[in-house]
């Protein structure tokens, strides 16, 4: 940050930020203007440069489209169903990341015994859980939130697990020096010196949950959104699999930009870069 040098004072001057951001937002609003006209261009043309774009929908049918589901109380269904399923499954593994994460970073016997099992169990895509989440749980919603929780899970606790073992350990012994419990330790150093390697986790984990709760709802879902772009797409409705899919993008960033809003809200303690 400059200063600005007045006879008898010196007075600090920030950084002109706004502007620069405003320059960004109108940036990405035209891009994304760019992208519609693109596709309204090529679609209506029947244009057909290696991609058959004369097979898709035209942006004013999709629009079209969308605003006859927006008159729909299922569509309000299917977009809640998924909702209750994505927070749900997402709100189980950011608590049970976080604290397993702290548990095998800083523990050696939790590590020698569970660091295995969770090293070979990561590698293994969630949705490829679907027939053991048939075979475990009675009912389909048991195993869509069992299936959302098992994608997102493992993104939050290897982030914890890193960010534990990577804080300063001259950070723990100062406070020990002093007299400091165990839990002082965590309440005071760990807990908020990973704070954020855990919001990096949450945010990986949102989105492999999304793309993992959709496919879940496309196999053996009854509700959801998910389930009704599937179902458009058998009945060759093209419209509403992309008013699917633009509701799909616009849950999933609505949701990772809450994630990313709290953690920005919770570490706002941490030095920020200054624009120049």
């Amino acid at each position: 940050m400059s200063t600005v040098t007045v006879p008898g004072r010196t007075r600090a001057r920030r950084p002109a930020r706004r502007p620069r951001a405003l320059r960004v937002r109108v940036i990405q609003v035209l891009s994304v203007i760019s992208a519609i006209l693109l596709w309204q261009l090529l679609t209506a043309n029947d244009v057909r440069l290696w991609v058959r774009f004369d097979t898709l929908p035209t942006v004013t049918d999709i629009i079209a489209e969308f605003g006859a589901h927006l008159g729909r109380g299922e569509y309000y269904v299917d977009v809640a169903q998924s909702l209750i399923r994505i927070l749900t499954g997402f709100g189980m593994a950011a608590v049970v990341g976080v604290f397993a994460g702290i548990g095998l970073g800083r523990s050696e016997l939790l590590a020698a015994v569970f660091g295995p099992l969770t090293e070979l169990v990561r590698p293994i895509p969630a949705i490829a859980l679907v027939p053991v989440a048939i075979l475990l749980f009675p009912s389909d919603e048991s195993g869509i939130v069992f299936i959302t929780f098992t994608a997102s899970l493992f993104p939050v606790l290897v982030s914890t697990r890193h960010t534990v073992r990577a804080l300063p350990t001259i950070w723990e012994d100062a406070l020990r020096t002093l007299g400091a419990t165990r839990t002082d330790v965590l309440v005071r150093v760990v807990f908020p010196g990973i704070l954020p390697g855990v919001f990096s986790g949450l945010s990986v984990g949102i989105g492999v949950g999304w793309i993992c709760l959709i496919s879940a709802e496309m196999i053996s879902g009854r509700l959801g959104i998910g389930y009704r772009t599937w179902q458009a797409y058998t009945i060759v409705d093209y419209p509403a699999v992309f008013v699917g899919m633009i509701t799909i993008g616009v849950l999933g960033f609505g949701t990772s930009a809450l994630v990313e809003l709290l953690g920005r809200r919770l570490t706002r303690w941490l030095p920020r870069e200054v624009s120049r």
